[in-house]
């Protein structure tokens, strides 16, 4: 299954730059018809994850992905998936 990864860990302290790299997997994905994004915020205190699942839940993003799953084996990544 092609998937595209997106590693927050270089950016994690610098708010337009989690945007950008989270508008452009969406885009990506939604360009490619791609089934997943794995997005890896990493663990930490989770101010990341709740940074990224804020991010996902804004209406005009919300529209454009199926559903987000949380990683059950690693709680440091997400997967968003598309229905195209």
């Amino acid at each position: 299954m092609a998937r595209l990864k997106v590693d927050l860990h270089d950016v994690f302290n610098r708010g337009r730059l989690i945007d950008a790299a989270l508008n452009d997997a969406i885009e990506d994905a939604v360009n490619k018809r791609l089934p997943m994004v794995e997005i890896i915020h990493g663990r930490g205190r989770g101010q990341l994850k709740k940074r990224v699942l804020k991010f996902l839940e804004q209406p005009h993003i919300r529209n454009r992905y199926h559903r987000v799953e949380k990683d059950t084996k690693n709680p440091g990544r997400l997967f968003v998936h598309f229905h195209h």
